[in-house]
Parts: structure tokens; C-alpha cells; sequence
């Protein structure tokens, strides 16, 4: 069990999940330190009352100081920092960060004794099930299971932290499923989906979806998992599948606008794909739509978030909530190009 005389240390605090957690850990009352790699505090964390260090887990040297001077406390680390990627081809920097980045980490565990090392994982380190069998927790990880670059980087690192779990460090694993919620400020991608759906410039979709979580239940599920969580263990902290128009459908009723009915072949999307992949990286911008994308919207994502429920008392709120609440935040932040007038939604 964690005590009161705790500090958390967050990596990746300025991230969407990052800042949530950071948000409930305050409201708890935590002494709570950010690792951010800005040089200035972001707006993510503006107004917050912790302590802000700059450093890179890619580079050891730059760690020592958040954990300078907390020799007479428990020091739990929270370790969220990681490159996400829907690219084909694996970025170096994405290795560099998701794996050499965790190993950092784990000495930085070893060397200032901390009482505990939360990782956050992905879904995507799990092996995928066949005919949408529910996939549960799993005690190893290898890249070679997975699809997909960012998966296999994630599968490493995961398997690093079990590892390191075995030779006696106290660890958790919590693999998050596809996030999206309010306190987004770097536009993740299934918030992106929202805007632009918002902002009018997606009128068209592909047939899919994803198990879609709310960030502040997986933070709510994080955070328990780092109080009372069981050394050695995974949790799968997901929700339910809705696809891509369900989330658009349920964000135009919340700002009046028509739902989304043109959709493209998905077979014709999954041809061009890597058209896309390449037309966004001439452009400099993210694409929608990559190989990697595309396998994601049709493959297995019946994650089981039961051993959460039953150990940690996670429950993820209704997914109409959610939308509502981004959108909400969204307006508020004054990222939606054209004023709209919210309607009260029906949750389900």
C-alpha cells in the first residue's frame, strides 16, 4: 500500500493521459513531480500546483534531478512517457524513446530505490485473439507477437518491465486501449477525428472501430493500479468498441451538426493507405489514414477489462459522457472554428 509520505514522479506529465493523472493525483492531495520535456510549463499543466523538471528518458543524465531530495520518502514513478506512431516503418527516435527510454527508467527505479514502478503499456503489446475471442492479461511480451511498429516497440518495453519485475523490482503494467477525453492539448488522434469533424472538414468515413476508453477512467484505473495493484501484474484498462461514426454520430448531437453518412469502401481505403501514409509525410502532416490505421479499425479489439473491475474497482463511464465532455473542452479552448450550442445528450 502507498503512504502519505509519497512523491509521485510522472514522465510524459504534459501528455493527454499524463496531465489527467497529474489532475487526480492533485485532487487527492499527492506531493506530485513532472517530468516534461518542454522547456517552459506547458499549457496542459498551467495553474497546477507541482513541480515541474525538465528531462529526457532518453538521456539518463537529465533524471537525476527530480529525484534529488526525496531520500525520506516513498518514491512511486509513473512512468506514461512514449512516442506514439500509426506509421508503417518503425522512427529510430520511437525505439529509442518507447525502449531505451523504459530501460532508463528502470535503473532510475533501482538506483533511487523507488517503492514502486507503474508502466504504461498499450493494448497493442498484447498478442491478438482470433474470431474476436476476448483478450485478457498476459505475463510475457515479444515484438515479434505483434503487428506494427509502435506495437512492437511498446512489446519490448513491456516485456523489459516484467522482467525487471522478476529480478525483485515492485511493478505494475496497465495497457490503456484507444484514449480520448477531455485535457487533450497536443490533439491525439481520436480527438483530432473530433475536431475535425467539428470544424467540418471530415465529411467522409471508413466502416470500423476500436475499443475507446475515457482518459479520466484510465487515469482513475492507473492511479488505483499504482495504490493497490498487485507486484508482477497486468491490467487491461479499456471500455467498449464503437466505431468511428458512432463517436461522430454522438458528437453531432452535441453540436448540432448532421452525422456522417458517406463512407468509403474499406477496401478501397485499405488500397490507398499507403498513398495516404506518403502524402502526409510530403505534407508534414499526420494522415488520417495509414496501413497500420486500417489494420487497427478491423482487427480484434475485445479487450477484457474484468481483472481491473474485479482488483481495482475500475469502471469506465459511458462513451456519450466522454464525447460530450471533449467537445465541451474543445470549445472551451477555443478550437472549434465556429460557436455551437451544446444539446443535452441521452445517455444510454
Amino acid at each position: 500500500m502507498i503512504n502519505k509520505k509519497t512523491t509521485y514522479i510522472v514522465s510524459g506529465a504534459s501528455g493527454h493521459l499524463g496531465n489527467t493523472v497529474v489532475r487526480k493525483l492533485l485532487q487527492k492531495g499527492e506531493n506530485v513531480r513532472c517530468l516534461i520535456m518542454e522547456s517552459e510549463r506547458p499549457a496542459a499543466l498551467q495553474g497546477l500546483n507541482c513541480e515541474i523538471y525538465n528531462g529526457d528518458i532518453t538521456k539518463p543524465w537529465t533524471l537525476a534531478a527530480i529525484f534529488s531530495g526525496l531520500e525520506d520518502r516513498d518514491i512511486v514513478i509513473l512512468h506514461l512517457a512514449s512516442m506514439i506512431s500509426i506509421a508503417s516503418k518503425q522512427d529510430p527516435r520511437m525505439r529509442q524513446t518507447n525502449v531505451a527510454g523504459t530501460q532508463n527508467m528502470i535503473d532510475c527505479a533501482r538506483k533511487y530505490k523507488a517503492k514502486r514502478l507503474l508502466y504504461c503499456s498499450s493494448v497493442h503489446a498484447i498478442p491478438e485473439k482470433k474470431f474476436d475471442a476476448p483478450i485478457t492479461e498476459v505475463s510475457e511480451f515479444n515484438p515479434d507477437w505483434v503487428k506494427g511498429a509502435y506495437a512492437k516497440t511498446k512489446a519490448e518495453a513491456t516485456e523489459k518491465i516484467m522482467q525487471a519485475g522478476r529480478n525483485g523490482l515492485d511493478i505494475i503494467v496497465v495497457h490503456p486501449s484507444g484514449i480520448v477525453g477531455p485535457n487533450d492539448y497536443l490533439n491525439g488522434r481520436l480527438v483530432q477525428v473530433l475536431l475535425d469533424f467539428a470544424n467540418s472538414s471530415l465529411n467522409t468515413l471508413v466502416k470500423g472501430g476500436y475499443d475507446m476508453v475515457d482518459v479520466r477512467d484510465v487515469a482513475d484505473g492507473l492511479i488505483a493500479a499504482a495504490e493497490k495493484g498487485r507486484s508482477g501484474e497486468c491490467y487491461i484498462l479499456s471500455n467498449q468498441i464503437y466505431a468511428m461514426s458512432e463517436m461522430c454520430r454522438l458528437a453531432a448531437d452535441y453540436c448540432g451538426r448532421k452525422p456522417i453518412r458517406r463512407f468509403v469502401p474499406f477496401n478501397l481505403v485499405k488500397l490507398l493507405a499507403p498513398l495516404f501514409e506518403l502524402w502526409g509525410k510530403l505534407r508534414k502532416r499526420r494522415p488520417l489514414f495509414t496501413p497500420y490505421a486500417i489494420y487497427s479499425l478491423e482487427s480484434n479489439s475485445n479487450f477484457s477489462n474484468e481483472k481491473a473491475r474485479k482488483e481495482l474497482g475500475y469502471s469506465p463511464r459511458p462513451f456519450e459522457e466522454t464525447v460530450a465532455d471533449t467537445m465541451a473542452f474543445l470549445e472551451q479552448n477555443q478550437r472549434i472554428r465556429k460557436h455551437f450550442k451544446p444539446v443535452k445528450m441521452k445517455l444510454r
